[in-house]
């Protein structure tokens, strides 16, 4: 075999093969292109199936989101109505003059303090005029009393000041008092007065300076609350009181899930996913729950809640209610450990278990039914006296097993009930399950009746 190069007609190479036998093969080079129907196939991957899919996901999202709690919807709205209604200040000419030329700055307003709910939009709002109007005041009679120095130390006098109160007041912020109420104010504080400090220098019309700044946010604070209040107000403090309601009823439906899945002839169900929503939708609410109650004491009266309404005891309430899902938590572990427990003994304390998981969610759902209505329960003290004598009656049964001397080959005679596997012997790790969760439902039980105190104290 001979593998020869030749010239062609129109100045290009060929390769050609002669074989043994007399015969001959052209090599025909093969060029890497596209095919019209690949490059077709690769614009309709990456339009159709990935940006459009992307866009399409994230608007179904949105609408879900909004179908799903329509508040936000509304919220939207607002933004839109302030923020439309505030830069009329800005295109309409008597209104840009009424102010200075300074318009812009009551749109930077509405944009930074305009909030979801009405508490936190007062919150806001009050910190942004009270902390500008202290500081704007002070500036200036810092400006004041420096151009009593003269033009080589007033610069000093006026830099000294800056440090000092610019320092004084962030030291405020990691105080845990002002951080939780007024820790923007404190911020919008320090911004001003270094402005009218330091702009005061140079600027001839201070007074002036600061007065049309200060009524620039007063118009964008005015329209954020006018606009929060009067159209589709979302309160903090009814947020707050639904939120609480909400994570007693998780806790109740997560107890009792829990316990009838340990005691279901199956290992696991599809409850186990419920159980775990439920609960730990409880623990990561503290965050939600700490700013609703220090956003509600801004609000005026609303619904059923007065001026002044004890938000704070929401808050010992929401505790409660942690302490006791914590324990739910290591419930659920514990059920879904490996260890499993004889089933002659899961059937005897079943009972017993069963009842006092059924007492501690009916004290919680009567704990939902006291917060829904806002009114005192005539049931609640018989309820929370049911579940403590379901308690004695599961420690009974618990120390008749646990008093008996347990060995390898012991066998054990529960209450009056002779089992029928008697005979079986028995070791310490077999029954620890069954102790580790009489133990837990009864410390749920005693997490349960702190939150019927708290709740009673909310009450009264």
């Amino acid at each position: 075999m001979v593998v020869k190069e030749s010239e062609v007609c129109g100045g290009g190479l060929e390769w050609r093969i002669n074989f043994p036998d007399g015969t001959s093969k052209i090599l025909v080079p093969h060029h890497h292109t596209i095919s019209k129907t690949r490059f077709c196939r690769i614009l309709h991957a990456f339009f159709v199936e990935g940006l459009f899919s992307k866009i399409y996901g994230f608007f179904r999202e949105a609408w879900r989101l909004g179908m799903d709690d329509p508040k936000k919807f509304f919220h939207c709205f607002k933004v839109g109505i302030a923020l439309s209604l505030v830069s009329l200040f800005y295109y309409m000419r008597p209104l840009y003059q009424g102010v200075g030329g300074n318009a812009m700055w009551a749109v930077l307003t509405v944009v930074v303090v305009f909030e979801y709910t009405v508490g936190a939009t007062l919150c806001k709002c009050l910190n942004k005029a009270t902390a500008t109007f202290l500081a704007g005041a002070l500036g200036i009679g810092v400006h004041w009393i420096g151009s009593h120095f003269g033009e080589k130390l007033q610069p000093i006098f006026l830099q000294g000041s800056v440090f000092v109160l610019a320092a004084a007041a962030t030291f405020t912020r990691f105080m845990p008092s002002v951080k939780a109420r007024f820790d923007y104010g404190v911020l919008i504080f320090i911004l001003t007065f270094s402005l009218v400090s330091v702009s005061g220098f140079r600027v001839g019309k201070l007074f002036e300076f600061a007065s049309h700044r200060l009524s620039t946010i007063a118009i964008g604070t005015s329209i954020c609350i006018l606009t929060s209040i009067l159209f589709c107000p979302v309160w903090a403090g009814e947020e707050l009181h639904n939120l609480i309601q909400t994570n007693m009823e998780k806790l109740a439906d997560s107890l009792d899930e829990c316990v009838a899945e340990y005691f279901r002839k199956d290992a696991r169900s599809e409850a186990s996913n419920k159980i775990s929503v439920g609960y730990r939708c409880v623990l990561n609410s503290r965050a939600t729950e700490e700013s609703l109650a220090n956003f509600a004491r801004w609000e005026p009266a609303h619904g059923g809640f007065n001026f002044g309404h004890p938000w704070k005891e929401y808050r010992k309430v929401g505790a409660s209610l942690r302490s006791c899902a914590y324990h739910i938590e290591v419930l659920n572990g514990s059920i879904n450990a490996g260890t499993k427990a004889p089933d002659f003994l899961k059937k005897h304390f079943s009972k017993f278990c069963m009842k006092l998981s059924s007492s501690s969610s009916a004290v919680l759902k009567e704990l939902v039914f006291v917060t829904h209505t806002m009114t005192r329960s005539a049931k609640i003290d018989i309820i929370v006296e049911e579940m403590r004598s379901a308690v004695e009656e599961l420690q009974i049964v618990l120390k008749s097993l646990i008093t008996q001397p347990i060995n390898a080959s012991t066998n054990i005679n529960i209450g009056n009930e002779e089992s029928d596997a008697s005979n079986t012997s028995m070791s310490l790790i077999e029954i620890a399950p069954l102790v580790t969760l009489s133990s837990l439902l009864i410390e749920i039980a005693a997490r349960t009746e702190d939150i019927a105190k708290a709740v009673n104290e909310l009450a009264n």
